[in-house]
């Protein structure tokens, strides 16, 4: 795991730029740092490195193809990186090795086959930027979830990338502009989705992409389109005309466990000490389990937990750690540990971020980082699994939508308007609005947002901001469950769940993998008929079925209390001067840049214990915090 930084075009003091913006993400890579520059073509590509594989200067980086053609710098792993050595051996092209890293298998297999279909053969998870010396092009290029993170666009005359916005923050000509439109995306997702970034100037890399530079586009300071070359839409769609059949439950289960299995076990190749997050959940406890059963030692495995009982979940994954035998390691963390680490998280999520579980993130990532270099975790199980309950009530709204005739639903959604209006404050007025924005919407994309939304009118927060399209307002051919779980996987996985991951573990140099992520387990997810998905009420119903193998039932069927912490109490408490503080008034005027009155309103309403808004004034808080962070770039420190 690592972090790239480069730049192709004309700008001052270029080496030294590139050097200090590599200085501002060391976390990622503390064991080494490199630079290669072509002063002719006015390239530069930096990295930093954290070591997993190739321990030796052999894997040091950027690093040149040995025909001298192409030079890259990888961020990331690539699992099958020793299945595609022997390819390119049986078919001559690579005669001798300098050493065993993947980012040396990468770059020679782009040399051969081209990037592309290198792309496709690719088992991992990775962002790289590659020069072509003979093309004099640059190429961009994204894993199909988006676990690693790229961020590119102009700094002056010259095009700029990186793993890390605040790298790119400090480079000569770096535009500081804020996105409004990004700004009213994350009041709504409390994240920002790609292809947006914070900083107008600046784009995500969308997941499952590539992007080629020439010196045409250059000069025109234009970046061109990605290009896909994988699909997560496509593959969904596929797997609804082609779903899976089997003779039996237990041989579903057989074909879970076979490509999960794989997964698992090409996610634990490493020279550094490796280990797992342990929830004690469906999804990390089936993980732990698969390694556990396919390492040929203890695995080790690290939770967190709280002294408040409604949000630990400790003692469950301690249970299932003893029952599977792994080397187990938990750290029991006060409220005054959790708040202590709220000061930095604007500093260490990059672009304002506000899922609030990543305070407990971080604190687990620290925790592990003490013992083990890499970490496997959980994600993933509820998009592909269909494990979230917000699924169930969705498709229960969405059935009673389709029973009335499409006529009578606008005429009633005007009267749902109406009552809205007329009722009082609180949660009647709110429960007539979303019944009324659930019954308008055109299609299963815009009826979703509005689970999944929360300031559901983001232009009215958000001063002189418009709503950008994005994939919510799009239709869809695939069923209304799969269209969920699809806008899941494409949103809120790439641009939260994986966002809050990568940032809290690479904070403190540790890398995450995530095995539900191996496209081959989504591919096998998407072709599964909803029924082994969710049975008689129960989500996951398939992958507990392949835990129950492994763990018994009674350590692992329980409700699911999330990774979160009491932020509504805080707010009202610990938390309280701190939060005011950035949503003062006079502050929030001067900013220019959101309408004090709806927030405020919110606060009130909160402090008063009527209502929780801890989620919709937390995206205003990460924001407010992160512009105090983002001026320390902006000088430079």
């Amino acid at each position: 795991m690592c972090g790239i930084l480069g730049a192709w075009g004309p700008m001052p003091e270029k080496r030294a730029a590139i050097g200090r913006g590599c200085e501002r993400m060391r976390h990622r890579g503390p064991d080494s740092q490199g630079l290669w520059e072509d002063e002719e073509t006015q390239v530069a590509l930096g990295h930093v490195r954290l070591a997993i594989l190739d321990l030796t200067e052999a894997g040091h980086q950027p690093m040149v193809s040995h025909d001298g053609r192409n030079v890259m710098a990888l961020n990331g792993e690539i699992y099958n990186h020793q299945e595609l050595r022997r390819r390119l051996e049986q078919e001559g092209h690579m005669p001798a090795w300098r050493g065993h890293s993947d980012t040396e298998t990468l770059v020679e297999a782009i040399s051969a086959w081209g990037i592309e279909r290198t792309l496709q053969e690719a088992v991992g998870m990775f962002a790289l930027a590659l020069w072509d010396r003979h093309e004099r092009s640059l190429f961009l290029a994204r894993d199909r979830f988006g676990e690693k993170p790229l961020y590119y666009g102009y700094a002056g005359d010259s095009f700029v990338f990186s793993s890390e916005l605040k790298a790119v923050a400090g480079l000569p000509g770096f535009d500081h502009r804020i996105d409004r439109q990004a700004l009213a995306l994350l009041m709504r997702h409390n994240y920002i989705p790609a292809p947006f970034s914070i900083y107008a100037a600046m784009r995500k890399l969308t997941p499952g992409s590539w992007l080629r530079l020439d010196g045409a586009l250059l000069q025109s300071k234009t970046a061109g389109q990605p290009q896909a070359y994988w699909s997560a839409e496509a593959v969904a769609l596929e797997g609804v005309a082609d779903p899976l059949a089997f003779e039996s439950d237990s041989a579903a289960i057989d074909a879970l466990e076979k490509v999960m299995g794989a997964a698992v076990q090409g996610q634990m190749l490493s020279d550094v000490p490796l280990g797992a997050f342990l929830s004690g959940g469906i999804d990390s406890s089936a993980v732990v389990a698969l390694m556990q059963a396919r390492g040929g030692g203890q695995v080790n495995t690290f939770s967190i937990g709280f002294d408040v009982p409604a949000f630990n979940e400790a003692e469950h994954a301690k249970a299932v750690a003893a029952h599977l035998g792994t080397s187990h390691h938990e750290l029991y963390v006060s409220a005054q540990d959790a708040l202590d680490v709220v000061p930095a998280v604007a500093g260490i999520y990059d672009e304002p971020f506000a899922d609030s579980s990543q305070i407990p993130t971080l604190l687990l990532a620290r925790m592990a980082r003490r013992d083990v270099t890499v970490a496997l975790s959980g994600d993933g199980g509820d998009e592909l699994m269909g494990g979230y309950s917000r699924y169930v009530r969705a498709a229960a709204w969405w059935a009673r939508r389709e029973k009335l005739p499409g006529a009578l639903r606008g005429p009633i959604a005007l009267g749902m308007r109406a009552m809205g209006g007329a009722a009082p404050l609180g949660m009647m007025r709110e429960q007539a609005g979303k019944l009324a924005q659930v019954l308008a919407a055109e299609h299963s994309g815009r009826f979703y947002r509005q689970f999944v939304s929360y300031w559901k009118k983001p232009e009215q927060v958000v001063i002189d901001a418009s709503m950008p399209e994005g994939l919510f307002d799009h239709a869809s051919g695939l069923p209304f469950l799969d269209h969920m779980t699809w806008l899941d996987t494409v949103s809120y996985l790439p641009d939260d769940i994986l966002v809050k991951v990568d940032r809290a573990a690479m904070s403190v140099s540790l890398e995450t993998r995530v095995p539900m992520l191996d496209h081959r387990v989504y591919e096998f997810a998407r072709r599964l008929p909803w029924q082994y998905k969710n049975r008689d009420g129960q989500g996951k119903w398939l992958l507990r079925q392949l835990l129950y193998r492994h763990v018994p039932r009674d350590l692992v069927d329980r409700p699911k209390k999330g990774f979160g912490v009491p932020l509504g109490l805080w707010l009202r408490g610990p938390l309280k001067d701190w939060a005011y503080a950035l949503l003062d008034p006079q502050r929030l005027k001067a900013q220019g840049l959101f309408h004090a009155r709806p927030i405020l309103q919110k606060w009130r309403e909160h402090q008063s214990g009527r209502r929780d808004w801890s989620p919709h004034l937390w995206g205003v808080l990460m924001a407010q915090a992160w512009l105090d962070e983002s001026e320390s770039w902006r000088r430079g420190q």
